[in-house]
């Protein structure tokens, strides 16, 4: 049965990007035919897997331009692993997002949809605004993973998005499903990164895990690598980092 999760908080800066297409090579390399879909109008996404500006884009495909399967591109690293890219130089998508699709509310769920029959799992990756783009890409998903990095502010975030959510939910009568956290950036020897940690299971409505702190991550997107197999100097992701991608792989999609 296929899955569609969304990596989403409205901040920026705390690694939505860099899980969500880890954890869709994850799935890939463990056997699923999986899709990253990039509802991120900047296209971070696709820059770092695609080395050259696709043909067609996310936005081509909900204006009805061309076929979903003409926009889908392998990414070649890994067999299985594919990506709906979004360009982001040209802005279609950003314009698309401000002028059509207040008509269309449930254009990505109907995508979404569509690419099940093809795909065991699909991730979205989205831009850090809770604007028209991000709330259809959310309700077309089964289930939300909230990234935050163990500060303050993220917690800060992360109350204003429980609270936005639940009024989409009942606006668009949406059962998507929100019970994982993902502090990233995690450093077991900092005291506030332990605080912050306890104040998200405190809340007692999340399993909240941890990502190490992992310069390699930044590397392999400047490589255009898929993290897992990246090396630098024979070395590459520490172990602590494998095994909380690993138990993440199988905690999201089981």
């Amino acid at each position: 049965m296929s899955k569609t999760v969304a990596f989403h908080l409205q901040k920026g800066g705390v690694g939505k990007t860099t899980i969500s297409c880890t954890l869709a090579a994850q799935s890939a390399i463990n056997g699923s035919r999986t899709l990253i879909v990039d509802c991120d109008p900047q296209g971070n996404a696709s820059s770092w897997f695609l080395s050259s500006s696709p043909k067609y884009e996310l936005a081509d495909v909900l204006q009805g331009k061309c076929f979903s399967k003409d926009a889908i591109l392998s990414i070649d690293q890994v067999e299985g692993l594919y990506i709906l890219p979004t360009f982001g130089i040209g802005g279609t998508l950003k314009l698309y997002s401000e002028t059509k699709l207040l008509d269309e509310p449930f254009v990505i769920q109907d995508l979404i949809s569509e690419l099940k029959s093809d795909f065991e799992h699909i991730v979205l990756d989205l831009s850090p605004g809770l604007g028209r783009l991000e709330r259809s890409s959310l309700i077309a998903s089964d289930e939300i993973v909230t990234p935050m990095i163990p500060e303050v502010f993220s917690l800060d975030g992360l109350e204003i998005f429980i609270e936005e959510l639940s009024k989409l939910r009942k606006n668009m009568h949406s059962s998507v499903k929100h019970n994982k956290i993902i502090i990233n950036s995690f450093d077991e020897r900092i005291r506030q990164h332990r605080d912050i940690y306890s104040a998200a299971i405190s809340t007692g409505r999340f399993s909240v895990y941890k990502i190490p702190v992992e310069p390699l991550f930044r590397k392999a997107q400047e490589a255009g690598k898929v993290p897992q197999l990246y090396k630098v100097r024979g070395r590459g992701l520490k172990a602590g980092t494998v095994e909380a991608i690993q138990s993440l792989d199988r905690e999201i999609w089981r």
